[in-house]
Formats: structure tokens, sequence, C-alpha cells
């Protein structure tokens, strides 16, 4: 059952290649379903490879399987396989990928119904998770760094897929910049580590894998590669300080942006570190900063959420801002608690970018929270699901995001309690800023409306374009089942996931106990001491509801005064970044166009053949035609020898 995992990421390639070649013939709704059911294949194959690895644990007690596909790599002593790695975090995190994604595809056959390139989006979604799936069961450094770049490719492909819009195209160049930045810091990362331990494998039979040598290493080279994979992480889950492309992301469609957000590419860094851990938990100082970072990116995209009218917005900096929990549970050595809430995010983030998605569809794409309100009337289920991920995500009992959200902090307070505070205060911005997405978008007066009643939506495709009316005109309405289904298996999993960890059986942490055994930081608190931090957490978020539901009640849409410019525009961030990088970035580009390429490049090129020129005239003169000429030429020629013979026979 374990040789089976090749299937996994190859279900989503052959349907990539399918779709390129021939899902224009298929055509709507075909190509969808063709892309979503090799989506599901790959759940499929990955659920029963899960199945052959619960077996061979309890059985044999083996921790890793490596499934080999072909020697692939081999230069200058360098080798590197294409082979896979079954083990309890790869299938982990295959099965969370396969399944969320699968659900979003689904979803997608609706949401991008009459798109003229639609068999392109859904071949480009299969590339996604098929790039996702070879980066999480990669069984070596170089092959995780070609599914790395993959995934960074197809967030250029699908953040741009409406690259008609400058803003689109864009943002999908912004995206991929940033991450080149963070991948610079993985590679060297890489390299030094290689330097260290002669080999890009994590685990080899005897213990010389990469992942396996980190007692050998010495310990500033050793928290240098910490630190540098941590950069790369940094890029790719969008945090402190190479968060700017996230938001920047929502201009692609809204099903890019819940795979991006909730299945892929983002948990990316999350699982790189989880990965890494063995070479983490070696370096005290690697530790902090990834928990501090965490921390940080957690207050700070939460405070950036508060201000924020673009529904997508509010959920970007969401996802940055609960990316910044598990860092933080992964920076306190609560390894399976980060990937614990990685799964539980994935639920309800998803479900929550498919809500607005619908929200978005019925308001004929409108995305300002500001020209929404009294929505549940027309919504009911969509703010059904809202209430649920808005709840999970806040962390409000017996949500599948209390549980996992709850030992996130309870990690922190065992050892940080500067850490825990930050998180708490994150508990309350995180309740608040959902609730208000929830009144601004659901209650209130029609702000959809115009003053004689109607439509007056401002399409947010084009940015620029207004859009007539809403989807057939009339009241907004629920989208077809065939987004909505995807939906409730969302909002069910959102209520029901923390079993999956619950106090006591710790099903999942004892699933990950053969990767990450010996490893990292279990608090053992009291029992009267972790319910009290629990009801206090639960307390905070319940005042951030209350908080938002008390100033939106007494103030519509919204009270200017708590919306300062500055968290609006992220604390003036990314400007700041345009200051320091792009504005001399221009002017440096523009003085090498000038200065370098025409009068040095250009100037050498040209000065090359103006030389040959000059050089060909002058020496045309000597071609005359007369004899007597070329006699006298002959004749200097044979005197000059002649006299250097002489000078050299008396010398």
């Amino acid at each position: 059952m374990i040789d089976s995992a090749p299937f996994i990421p190859a279900f989503p390639l052959v349907g990539f290649l399918l779709l390129t070649f021939f899902g224009k013939r298929l055509g709507q709704p075909k190509a969808g379903w063709l892309g979503s059911g090799a989506v599901g294949l790959s759940f499929l194959a990955t659920l029963v490879v899960h199945l052959g690895l619960l077996s061979h644990i309890s059985e044999a007690g083996n921790r890793q399987h490596t499934v080999h596909l072909f020697d692939w790599l081999s230069v200058a002593g360098i080798n590197a396989d294409a082979a896979l790695l079954v083990d309890p975090l790869s299938v982990t995190m295959a099965l969370f990928v396969t399944g969320v994604s699968m659900l979003i595809h689904i979803y997608s056959v609706g949401y991008m119904k009459d798109d003229p390139r639609f068999h392109q989006f859904f071949a480009y979604m299969n590339l996604f998770v098929f790039s996702m799936l070879v980066l999480v069961m990669a069984d070596n450094f170089v092959l995780l760094f070609l599914g790395w770049e993959g995934v960074g490719a197809c967030s250029y492909l699908l953040v741009g897929f409406w690259f008609e819009r400058k803003s689109a195209a864009t943002a999908a160049k912004k995206a991929f910049i940033v991450n080149r930045i963070g991948d610079v810091g993985l590679l060297l990362g890489m390299f030094l580590l290689y330097n260290a331990v002669g080999t890009f494998t994590f685990f080899v039979d005897g213990g010389a894998g990469a992942l396996q040598q980190s007692e050998a290493i010495a310990g500033s080279t050793l928290t240098a590669i910490a630190l540098l994979l941590f950069v790369g992480a940094v890029g790719k889950s969008a945090q402190l300080p190479l968060f700017v492309w996230l938001p920047d992301a929502m201009e692609g469609p809204t099903p890019v942006s819940a795979l991006i957000h909730a299945a892929t590419m983002v948990t990316a860094g999350v699982y790189l570190m989880v990965r890494a851990a063995p070479l983490l938990d070696a370096s005290s100082t690697a530790l902090m900063t990834v928990a501090v970072v965490g921390a940080l990116s957690a207050l700070f995209a939460a405070t950036v959420a508060c201000a924020q009218n673009d529904i997508k917005r509010v959920l970007a900096y969401s996802t940055m801002s609960q990316l910044g929990y598990m860092f933080l549970a992964v920076g306190v050595g609560a390894y399976s608690v980060g990937i614990f809430h990685m799964v539980t995010h994935a639920f309800f983030k998803a479900l929550l970018f498919m809500s607005a998605g619908v929200v978005i569809h019925a308001l004929a794409d409108q995305q300002d929270l500001k020209k929404m309100g009294s929505l549940r009337r027309y919504l009911p289920y969509t703010y059904a699901c809202v209430i649920i991920g808005g709840l999970a995500i806040s962390g409000i009992p017996p949500l599948s995001g209390f549980w996992s959200k709850d030992e996130v902090l309870l990690s922190a307070w065992d050892e940080n309690k500067a850490l825990w505070a930050v998180g708490i205060v994150t508990v309350f911005l995180t309740a608040y800023y959902m609730s208000r997405l929830v009144f601004l978008a659901f209650e209130g007066r029609e702000r959809w409306r115009t003053a004689s009643g109607d439509n007056a939506s401002v399409g947010t495709k084009a940015k620029e374009e207004p859009v007539a009316d809403h989807h057939g005109g009339g009241d907004p309405h629920e989208s077809p089942r065939v987004m909505l289904i995807p939906m409730f298996v969302l909002a069910f999993l959102s209520v029901v996931a923390g079993v999956l960890n619950l106090p006591g059986s710790s099903a999942l942490r004892n699933f990950l106990e053969p990767v990450l055994g010996g490893l990292g930081h279990h608090p053992e608190l009291a029992t009267s001491l972790e319910v009290t931090l629990a009801l206090v957490s639960v307390a905070v978020a319940i005042a951030g509801i209350a908080a938002a539901w008390l100033i939106g009640r007494k103030s519509a849409p919204w009270p200017q005064s708590l919306e300062p410019r500055l968290l609006a525009r992220a604390w003036f961030i990314d400007p700041l970044y345009s200051l320091i990088f792009e504005k001399p970035g221009a002017v440096l580009a523009r003085w090498s166009a000038f200065a370098i390429d025409d009068r040095v490049i250009d100037g050498v090129v040209n000065g090359s053949a103006r030389l040959v020129g000059a050089t060909g005239s002058g020496l045309r003169r000597l071609q005359s035609g007369y004899v007597r000429s070329y006699a006298l030429s002959i004749a200097g020629g044979t005197a000059v020898i002649l006299l250097w013979v002489l000078v050299r026979s008396f010398s």
C-alpha cells in the first residue's frame, strides 16, 4: 500500500497534462470535473498510503519509508534521487492538501463558470497541487526545492490569471519577486547544510542523513543553517518582513485565494520548519527567532485586518496572523501543535474564502464591506458558514480552532509568558475583526442598494469597470449547490476537526511521534492551570466579539476613528519598501539602461565595429591597383627583414 505513494502526485500531474492538451475541447464543465477528479483520486491514493503506513508503524515500528522513482541528479559527487518520503508528517500534509484542494476544485466548477479560460484555470490548479505534493513528499532538499519553486510559479500564473487587469499582473509579479528573496535564503541554507554533512537526503540508514547529523554541525553553523531555512519559510508563508505579496495576491480568483491561503503555498513554510525540526531543536537562537517573528507577525496582521474594507484582504491578513500562531508553536518547540493548527486552519480558512466568494458573486463582484449589509436575509447558508468559520478562527469552543489555538497558547505560556501575552492580545483582535466582517457584510442596512433601490455594486474583477447588476438581476441570492456543498463539508470539518488532537487522546501528536519523538517541548501544566488559561482565551475572544457587536450596532457602517490610515495602509510598510527598494531600483535601472547599456555595452560593440571599419578604410588605401606600388612594398619589406637579420647577427 505504501508503494502506491507515486500515485499521489501523479494524478494531479496527469490532470494538468490532459487539461493542457484536451481541456479546451472538453469545455465546461467537463474540464472542471476532470481537474476535480484528478485531485480526488490523489486524495484516495493518500488514504490508501495512510492506511498502509499505520499498519507498518503498528507492526514493524518503521518510521520512514522511501519510495524510489528514478535516479535524477548526479553531478560532481552530488547525488539527489527522485524519491518520495512516506512518513507520518508527509502523509498528514498530503491528506489535508489533497482533501481541501479537492473541495476547492469542486467549488471552482461553479465559481469560474463562463470564464473564457475555464480549462486553463483547472490546469494551473492541478499543477499547483502537484507541486505542493512534490514539496511535502520529497525525501531530499533538492526535490523539495523543485516543488517549492513549482508552487511559486503556479502562484504567479493563478494570481495573475486575469492578467488583462494591470493590478492582477502587478500582483503576480510582486508575489513572484518577493518569494524569490526568501528562496535565496533557502538555497543558501541548503548549500551550507550540504557543505557540513555532505548530503541533501533527509534520512539515511545508519544516521547519515542531512536531518540526522545536527550534533556533528558546529553551533554557529547550525544556527546559520536554521535561520537561512527560516528566511525561505518567511517568504513563502508571508511573515514579517516578507508579507507584502500576500494582500495583493487577492487579485486572483477567490478559489485561488482559498487554495493559496488554506491548503498550499503559505503552509509550505511551516512544513519546512517542522521537517527541519532536528536542526531547529539544536539551536535555541533559531527557535527563539522563529517564535518572536511568528508572534509579531500574528499581532501585526491582526491589527491591520481591523481596518480593511476589502472582504478578501481581511481574510488575507487573517491568514498571515494564523500562520504567525503556527510559527509561534514551532518556535516554542510544539511542532505537532503547529501542524494541528495548520490542519484546522485549512478547514475554516478555506470555508471563509469560499463564503467570501459567494458574497462577491451575489453582489456582482463587489468586495467592499462598506457597500454590503443585511445579506443574511438573502444568503442564509453562506451566513451560517461564515459564522462557523468566524467562531472557529476566533477560538470559541467546541469548534476546531479553539482546540488548536488553545494548545498554541498553552505551549507559549509554558515557554515564554511575553509570547503568550502577544498571542492573547491577538485572540481579542481576531475575534474583533471577524465579527466586524460579519456585521458589515451580513447585518445592518442594505448598503448595496442606491437611494432609488437599484443595485449599486462596483465590479472588482476589473477594479475600474462598473458591473450593471447581480448575476441574473434582482436581489442577491445563494450560489449553486456545486459551490455550497464543499462549503458545508468544510463547515462540518471546522466544527469536529478538534478531535484530531483532543487533550487526553492527542491522536495527531501520537501519530507524528515517530517523526518528532524526542524533539521539542511538551508543556506539563496542572489541569487547573490549563483550564484557567483556556477560559481566559475564550473570555478574551468573547470580549472581542462583544466589542465589535456594540460598535457596529451604534455606528453604521463603522466609526472612522477605529480604522486609522496607519492600519488601513498596513503600517505603511509597503510604501516604505517602495521608497527604500523600488524607487532607488528604478533609478538604478534607468541609469544602467542609458549609462551602462547605451554607453558601455553598446559603446564597446559599436566602437569595435567603428574600429574595424576605420582599419579597413586605412588598409584599403594600400590596395592602389598599381604593380609598381606592390613591387615597392615587397622591396621595402625585404629590406626591413634583411636589416633585422643583420642587426641580430652583430648582436
